[in-house]
């Protein structure tokens, strides 16, 4: 999966033949605050939201951002998979 950062929509997304799916961003000075994540009704249950969660959190460890992890379906990812806990931005745990 290939994600593209659309500065103009301020989200992380990717392109599934014709269907797009994205998490929403707020970039602040202390951390990128990921606000919500959606995946068009009829790709739901495959897979499409983790990888995409994964993508982006990789995207921002390159980059050496902060993560504040405001989007339930996020935080519920990373919970999941602590290795990301690295990356949360001061006073945000999941």
């Amino acid at each position: 999966m290939e994600i593209q950062k659309n500065l103009e929509k301020r989200r992380y997304e990717t392109q599934i033949g014709d269907q797009t799916a994205f998490i929403e961003y707020i970039k602040a000075k202390d951390a990128i605050y990921l606000t919500h994540t959606e995946v068009p009704p009829s790709l739901e249950g495959k897979g499409i939201g983790k990888q995409l969660v994964a993508k982006v959190l990789e995207t921002l460890m390159v980059n050496e951002e902060l993560v504040a992890p405001l989007c339930p379906f996020v935080a519920a990812y990373i919970k999941r998979n602590p290795e990301w806990k690295e990356i949360l931005a001061r006073g945000y745990n999941v």
